[in-house]
This record gives structure tokens, C-alpha cells and sequence, in this order.
């Protein structure tokens, strides 16, 4: 245009133009809608099977580009008029097929793939594609023309298999009774399903320190630990739960063997409500007796015998919650609990051993004089009988023993009672941890102030430590080699270290749910994002955090650039930013949409970046040699929900892409962003990596029945020969690829307490790294060959019967 024009008048004549050509389009749209409508009647006229529309050598009919992709100089005239009889039957097609959503992603061909001579040139086209169904919609997949028959195709499990190499992650955050020291140095601590054993020193390992082994038999998060007196025996209770067909899943109590890894005893089995809220091995008769309390209303009080299983007595305990549980280590006949608002000793009577014969009676602690707590989340016994309780109000009150009054009814009598003797104001806020140390001395953790006390005889404070605040709150102390102390977080950090030289950090996690994901190109790293609003690079090869940075929103994907120098973020509210991974800076930050962005993914050549949003478009950039710089291209407009899963082809030119209503895409980029309305012509396409959900090579990964959304992640090795995926059930699976055949068996692996989240192979196919989401744990599984060593504790799981289909939706 002139540039002497008048203000605005360039935007005006361009939309006007706009318009005209929108017009031209849809009066041809309806010539086509018209013989189509003509083409219709006359195949609804056949009776006969069907025979061929048209010579066998005729390429598949195709339709055109979507119209808001037409460029401004394709006006219908310049259309050739030969190609209405191909459109008009394509379109015919349309009409006779079935409404579902994937419709709307391209059109089944009208002939065989074959040339002259195909047995398959009709319209019963068995063997050209596959239809499964999700929530009743059918979802139809081309079958590639180098497979003649789906028997080809690899059928058993993969000769590949996986084996837990390192757990991420403490749970801290939410749970007590949950770090502790045993007699061979190892440390125990849990998340998700899986209790750790760590070495601190010796074994593999960069700066995190040694290695780590794994306790697997919970089939639900674990809440509470206790280890046995002789250091060597560990009692684990995990939660309530539910199996994959929704029939609930009873919490239990195992006990077992920190040497050999091998269940001893599961105690508990149908008696226990909701979850396992806390436990302890008994001290003064060297553990023979196992105390619970469960999470159900009554928070039900029961003693066992370890070695018989047996339960002795019972009781129900108090409508408020408990936190902490334990026996006197003078006399096993006395139970301390604490929780809200109270302390209470139990006196157990044991029933000559009987089973359900014993006896429990309680003393309510009195407080008289002092203000009663809120909270007593933790108590230790000294050596002298005394007590020591912590509470929410940054408190240290004595107990200690007096006789009992004669006057106090309850069945058994106790013979002496506790009172309260002195109290020290600790800490500002509540003390989450107390530990009785080898010399006697007592330490406290402190939650607001985050301070680590160790206090002397008549709780004169000798010494003090304060712990950085992003590590969070001290949730649990413990006792380690010499002056080691071991310290857990409410940020779910484990520290090592002790009072005099500080505390650095051994084990951390993300304390909210995960969603993001993405391995190095090169290296032995991968990054993790999500709703805790961290973003993490860790050291898959040091078993280490790398860094972290905090995002200020919530995280939900990431990529890395071919050349590991940026990484591309996408958070909840339609920004990107793109960091430079040394430095960590944001290069880049970018706003498409307002809803939340699901997938970004860099082209393998590194000159695109494609962002899949909520908003069900896909924004495409294009991005410097050195990934720094970014700008837009254009967008791919055209599915009717939110975008789930994108891929690029090997030659960076193309996407295909996956919907929340199961529609399967394919989109030519380097072309203008277009739709290919043809699916059919992308059937042989060579993906460079293969993430979608749904598609022709994985669609063998879904189990029967699925209501769509039992699949969360899908991951292709990159040597072609596994797809690892993540389920809604905790489990991470392993199947051949490609996985294209009805009923295809897979290897399951379980340890997740929640929905599996991300499935990613590391660059080499060494490892696959899972993320829990709610459990916020992080899995490193290492990958073994056909006949590696190692366990391999998987079980055979078949996914559900999916049935060839014609290629016609009717």
C-alpha cells in the first residue's frame, strides 16, 4: 500500500480483502457439499459389495487446505474444476461416516495403497487401518504400507527390563516417624511406596554420596516407620488405597528385613482403617511387641506380637489425631501417645499372651497450671523416666513419674502416673522433632524458627544451629555415625551434618504435584517442573540436584534445545520462558493464550519450537541456532480441544498431535502451519520421537475400557525398540514398540503412590526417569538388556483386545 494513505486504511482494506476471499471459498464449499450430496445418493443405491470407485492406480482422493490456512492468492478460480469429482466423493465419505471427533482430522482413502492387482482396492478395506475406542468414540489408525499383516509385528513382552537405580525425593512434608539411622549406617526414610535405604558413604555416587537400595513389597504410599531394636528390622504402615478396578486396597503393616529386603510379617491385614498414622517396636523385651495406631475416627490402639502376627489388644483411642506413639524403653506395659490437644499413657496388660485377651487402660496428661497446646507432635523418654513432650507452642514440658492416685478409677490401675515437673520455652513456633543422642543430651527442631537445639541436663540449651530457610522446617532428627546428625525438612531435603559445621543437603525432592519432564539431549540430566513452582535440573549420572530455580507459577512442561544451551518452560497461564541452562537466566519470556500450556518441543533440527496449549492451538516459533531467540511462525489451528501430546517428524517439517477428545492431527509446518486433511498420506512419516498417546504405532498400550484419560504419558526409546508409559494406576509400563497389536503384553513396575505423571528415556537409553504426581517423588530406573543381570520385579500385564477394523467409520 501507498504510505500517504490515510490512518487505518491499510487494516481495512486488508480485512475487506479478507472477506471477499472467505466468500469465494465458501460459495465453492457449497458446490462441493452439492455433489457430494449427489455422490451420497448414488452409493446409498448400491446393494452389491462394494467394488472400486475408481482405477487402483489413482492416488487417494485429498481435500483441500483449511480454509483460515488459505494463502491471499488461492482463489477457487485457479482451482482446477477436474479435481470436484475427487473432493465431491471424499466428501461423500465424510458424510457416510460415523460423527466422531477424529473425523475431523483427515479422510479415509478411497482405494488400496497397493498398485493394479491389490486384493483391497474397494471400500472393505480390512488391513489398511485399525479402530479403537475410547469412551464409545472410534479412533481410526492408518496402518503403515511397509506392514502387511499385523501378525508381523512383535507380540510378546520386551526383552528389555527395568530395575529402581535411585529414588528422588523424602516425604517430609506431611508425614512424622519417618527418618532414621540403622545398625549398618544405612539411613531409612520413605516416599511414595518405596522405603530407602541410603548410604551416606562408600558405593556409587557424586556429591549426593553413596547409593541407595529399596524395600517394594507396600502396594499404597507409606506413612510411618519404626526399626527394631536390634537395628536390623523395620516396621513399615502404609495407607489405604484403591486397585486399578476400584476395589479398595486395606492398609497393613509390614514387617521386614533391612539386610536381605525380605518380608518377615504382615501384620494388620483387614484390621486397620484408612491408613497406618503411627507405630513402635517395643524396647525393654527386645521388640517382641509392635504398637499401631491407625487413621480411622476413632484412631483404634492395638499391640501385636511381631513374631506371631497376633493382635493382643485393642482399643479405640480419641476422636482427635495422633501424631506420635511409643513404649516406655523401662517397661513395655507403658504406651505414651500425642497428638491434638493431648497426651495420654496407656497401660497395656499383655493377657498371658492370648490373643485379643490383653487389656489397655488410660491416664489422661494433665496440664493443670500450663497452657494446654494445640498441637504435641512429638515426645521423647530420657533415661531417668522423665518424658519430654514438644508442642505447638514452642514449648519442652517434663513429665515425670509419680505414684498413682487412689482415687483415679480404670480397669488394671496403674501403679504410677505422670505430671508435669518443669517447662522451657524452645522454639518460636511449633517442635516438630525430638531425639534423645548416645550421651544422653536431647535435640529439638523447630518449625518456624527452623533452629536445631541440643539442650543438657534440666534443658540448658548447649548448642544451637539454624537451618537455610529454603531448605523448610525441621521435620525429623536422627542420629547418625560419631557427631553426624541426620535431619529431615517439611521441603522434603535430607541434611547431613552436624552442629558445630552446619548441615548441607543429601537427598531432595519437590515438595507438590509433578507434571513436567524433559531429558538432556547429551547428557546424563534431566528437568522436573511443577506445582510446588520449582524448576529442576538433577544429575541423573551424581544422583544430585544440579539447581533449582523458582518459577513464581506452576511449572507443567519443558524441552531442552538439540544443543542443551536453553531450555523452553511452559506454566499454567500460557507464558513460556526459555532459561539458559549454565547461567540460568531467562532468555525468553512469552505469553500465547491465557490457558494453561501442556506441551512445548523443540523440531530436531533446532529451528522450531512448537507449544501445544489449552487453549487447542498450537503455537509455532521459529528459534536461533543457538535456541536463545524466538519468533512467531505461525499457529496450528484446527483441533476441537485442548492440545495433550505433539510430535515432530524426523525431518522437522511436520507435527502430529493429539487432543483432549482423542482427535489424532498431522500438520505440515514448514508449509504455512496447514492441516493435512489427509491422514492417510501420513501414515509412512518417520517421527523423531514418538510421545503421542494415540497412534497407529502404540495404540496396542491401551487397556480395555479405558475411559481415555488411564494413559498420562508414553515414551519411545530412541533406539526404536521399547515405549515405556505411564498409567493412572502407579504403574510404569514396558512394551515392545511398536506396540500395534491387540491384547500386547508389557512388563509392570510399580513403587509410585500416585498417578504416574512423565515418562522420559535419558539421551543414551540407559535409564527412563517417572514422575509421581501427587507423590511428588522421582523415579531413575536403570534399562537392562535381553539377558542383563538384575532383578527384574515385573509382572506380565496384557492390555485389552483392540480389534482391526474397515477404514470406513460406520
Amino acid at each position: 500500500m501507498d504510505g500517504a494513505g490515510g490512518p487505518g486504511e491499510g487494516p481495512a482494506q486488508e480485512a475487506l480483502q479478507s472477506l471477499s476471499r472467505r466468500l469465494q471459498v465458501q460459495e465453492k464449499e457449497m458446490e462441493l457439499v452439492k455433489a457430494a450430496l449427489a455422490e451420497a445418493l448414488r452409493l446409498l443405491r448400491l446393494h452389491a459389495p462394494p467394488n472400486p470407485l475408481q482405477d487402483p492406480g489413482t492416488p487417494a482422493p485429498t481435500r483441500d487446505r483449511p480454509r483460515r490456512n488459505s494463502s491471499s492468492s488461492s482463489s477457487p478460480s485457479e482451482r482446477p474444476r477436474q479435481k470436484l469429482s475427487r473432493k465431491a466423493a471424499s466428501s461423500a465419505n465424510l458424510l457416510l461416516r460415523s460423527g466422531s471427533t477424529e473425523s475431523r482430522g483427515g479422510k479415509e482413502p478411497l482405494s488400496s495403497p497397493g498398485g493394479p492387482g491389490s486384493r483391497r482396492s474397494n471400500y472393505n478395506l480390512e488391513g489398511i487401518s485399525v479402530k479403537m475406542f475410547l469412551r464409545g468414540r472410534p479412533i481410526t489408525m492408518y496402518i503403515p504400507s511397509g506392514i502387511r499383516s499385523l501378525e508381523e509385528l512383535p507380540s510378546g513382552p520386551p526383552p528389555e527390563t527395568l530395575s529402581l537405580d535411585w529414588v528422588y525425593g523424602y516425604r517430609g512434608r506431611d508425614s512424622r516417624s519417618n527418618l532414621f539411622v540403622l545398625r549398618s549406617g544405612e539411613v531409612v526414610y520413605f516416599i511414595a511406596c518405596v522405603v530407602v535405604l541410603y548410604r551416606p558413604e562408600g558405593g556409587p555416587g557424586g556429591p549426593g554420596g553413596g547409593g541407595q537400595r529399596h524395600y517394594r513389597g507396600h502396594t499404597d504410599c507409606v506413612r510411618c516407620l519404626a526399626v527394631h531394636p536390634d537395628g536390623v528390622r523395620v516396621a513399615s504402615g502404609q495407607t489405604a488405597g484403591v486397585d486399578k478396578d476400584g476395589k479398595p486396597l486395606q492398609p497393613v503393616v509390614h514387617v521386614w528385613d533391612s539386610e536381605t529386603l525380605l518380608k518377615l510379617q504382615e501384620i494388620g491385614l483387614g484390621a486397620f482403617e484408612r491408613g497406618v498414622g503411627a507405630l513402635a517396636f517395643s524396647v525393654a523385651d527386645q521388640g517382641a511387641f509392635l504398637c499401631v495406631v491407625d487413621d480411622s475416627n476413632e484412631h483404634m490402639l492395638s499391640v501385636w506380637d511381631c513374631s506371631r502376627g497376633t493382635k493382643l489388644a485393642e482399643i479405640k483411642s480419641t476422636n482427635d489425631s495422633v501424631l506420635a506413639v511409643g513404649f516406655s524403653p523401662r517397661d513395655s506395659s507403658c504406651i505414651v501417645t500425642s497428638g491434638k490437644s493431648h497426651v495420654h499413657f496407656w497401660n497395656w496388660s499383655g493377657g498371658t499372651g492370648v490373643p485379643g485377651n490383653g487389656t489397655l487402660t488410660r491416664k489422661q496428661g494433665v496440664f493443670g497450671k500450663y497452657k494446654k497446646p494445640k498441637f504435641i507432635p512429638c515426645f521423647v523418654f530420657l533415661p531417668d523416666g522423665d518424658i519430654l513432650t514438644g508442642d505447638s507452642e514452642g514449648n519442652i514440658l517434663t513429665w515425670g513419674r509419680s505414684l498413682s492416685d487412689s482415687r483415679t478409677p480404670g480397669r488394671g490401675g496403674a501403679k504410677e502416673t505422670y505430671g508435669i515437673v518443669a517447662q522451657a520455652h524452645a522454639h518460636e513456633g511449633s517442635i516438630f522433632a525430638l531425639c534423645l543422642r548416645r550421651d544422653g543430651t536431647v535435640l529439638s527442631g523447630g518449625g518456624r524458627d527452623r533452629r536445631l537445639v541440643q539442650w543438657g541436663p534440666g534443658l540448658v540449651a548447649l548448642q544451637e544451629a539454624e537451618i537455610p530457610e529454603h531448605f523448610g522446617a525441621v521435620r525429623a532428627i536422627a542420629e547418625g555415625l560419631g557427631s553426624e546428625l541426620l535431619v529431615g525438612t517439611t521441603k522434603n531435603a535430607l541434611l547431613r551434618g552436624d552442629l558445630a559445621q552446619g548441615f548441607s543437603p543429601v537427598i531432595q525432592g519437590h515438595t507438590d504435584e509433578l507434571w513436567g519432564l524433559c531429558t538432556h539431549p547429551f547428557q546424563n540430566r534431566f528437568l522436573t517442573c511443577g506445582h510446588d513452582r520449582q524448576l529442576c535440573l538433577w544429575d541423573g549420572e551424581g544422583h544430585a540436584l544440579a539447581w533449582s530455580i523458582d518459577l513464581k507459577e506452576t511449572g507443567l512442561c519443558a524441552d531442552f534445545h538439540p544443543s542443551g544451551a536453553v531450555v523452553a518452560v511452559g506454566l499454567n497461564t500460557g507464558r513460556w520462558l526459555v532459561l539458559d541452562t549454565e547461567t540460568r537466566e531467562i532468555v525468553s519470556d512469552i505469553t500465547d493464550g491465557n490457558e494453561q500450556l501442556s506441551v512445548v518441543r523443540y523440531s530436531p533440527d533446532g529451528l522450531y519450537l512448537a507449544i501445544g496449549s489449552h487453549d487447542n492451538m498450537i503455537y509455532i516459533y521459529s528459534v536461533s541456532s543457538d535456541g536463545a531467540k524466538s519468533s512467531r511462525f505461525g499457529r496450528c489451528v484446527g483441533h476441537s480441544s485442548f492440545i495433550t501430546h505433539l510430535d515432530w517428524s524426523k525431518d522437522g517439517s511436520f507435527i502430529m498431535s493429539n487432543s483432549g477428545d482423542y482427535e489424532i492431527l498431522y500438520w505440515d509446518v514448514v508449509g504455512g502451519c496447514k492441516l493435512l486433511r489427509n491422514r492417510y498420506d501420513s501414515r509412512d512419516r518417520e517421527w523423531a520421537t514418538y510421545t503421542c498417546v494415540l497412534g497407529f504405532h502404540v495404540y496396542g498400550v491401551w487397556p480395555d475400557g479405558s475411559d481415555g484419560t488411564d494413559i498420562n504419558s508414553l515414551c519411545r526409546s530412541h533406539n526404536e525398540r521399547v515405549v515405556a508409559v505411564a498409567d493412572d494406576f502407579c504403574k510404569v509400563h514396558l512394551f515392545q514398540y511398536p506396540c500395534a497389536r491387540a491384547k500386547a503384553p508389557s512388563l509392570v513396575y510399580g513403587g509410585h503412590g500416585s498417578h504416574v505423571t512423565s515418562v522420559r528415556f535419558t539421551h543414551d537409553d540407559s535409564h527412563l526417569i517417572s514422575l509421581g504426581g501427587k507423590d511428588a517423588s522421582i523415579f531413575q530406573w536403570r534399562v537392562l538388556g535381553a539377558g542383563g543381570a538384575g532383578p527384574a520385579p515385573a509382572t506380565p500385564s496384557r492390555t485389552p483386545s483392540l480389534s482391526p477394523a474397515s477404514s470406513l467409520d460406520v
